[in-house]
């Protein structure tokens, strides 16, 4: 039994090891591109997904803003307010309570900067729109693979928030759509059981559509 336990243990660690090195890899690497890079990437990612049956029948989409060398989602957010759709942003909320809201965001709206230093709408939470309501929520991430896994910052905010969908079969909403760096690809990634997958990711490159949605 002990050897069991010490074996379970090793997997463990050397699972979280690895997490963390292609945290720290990718990390770095992203960093490393300029701010023109950043913007083409960025706008043919909007291109790729705006021209998706996911997109352009959504009503109620959330997004985030760029950090740490992530995507930049402001063209993409522009032209969902063209298009009367409901742009969303994550609230990380009280102190002590590890979930995300998502609040609506307009074009003139107030925002505070979190304790990540992050800016996010200044509502109060009642103000939101539950997860569960939502058609798609875009998911910043460091690495994914074309199985639909996704390896975030480490936080847990985004699966602690969606694992309702880990009790779901059939109808499944909202949809998860992870936004990367063709750069962030990896052939498969070290997961855990309580990693909520992705239905898609885009890249400048592509449309992953791992759940063969109707694109």
């Amino acid at each position: 039994m002990e050897d069991v336990f010490l074996l379970s243990t090793i997997r463990l660690l050397s699972i979280v090891i690895s997490r963390s090195e292609i945290r720290k890899q990718v990390r770095q690497q992203r960093r490393l591109l300029s701010a023109r890079e950043v913007q083409h990437a960025s706008q043919a990612i909007t291109d790729n997904l705006s021209n998706t049956h996911l997109f352009r029948n959504a009503e109620r989409i959330a997004g985030f803003l760029s950090n740490d060398g992530e995507p930049d989602l402001t063209s993409l957010m522009h032209l969902a307010w063209q298009r009367k759709k409901a742009w969303h942003l994550p609230i990380i909320g009280l102190p002590n309570i590890n979930h995300l809201w998502f609040a609506p965001y307009q074009k003139n709206d107030q925002l505070v900067t979190n304790r990540f230093g992050i800016g996010e709408p200044d509502k109060a939470l009642h103000e939101s729109t539950r997860s569960f309501s939502l058609d798609i929520v875009l998911m910043p991430l460091v690495a994914f693979d074309i199985q639909g896994n996704r390896l975030g910052m480490g936080k847990g905010y985004y699966d602690r928030t969606l694992k309702f969908l880990h009790l779901r079969r059939h109808w499944r909403k909202p949809r998860l759509v992870g936004i990367a760096y063709e750069l962030q690809k990896f052939e498969q990634l070290p997961k855990q059981p309580w990693d909520i997958p992705l239905d898609a990711i885009v890249t400048e490159k592509t449309v992953y559509n791992i759940r063969q949605l109707k694109l």
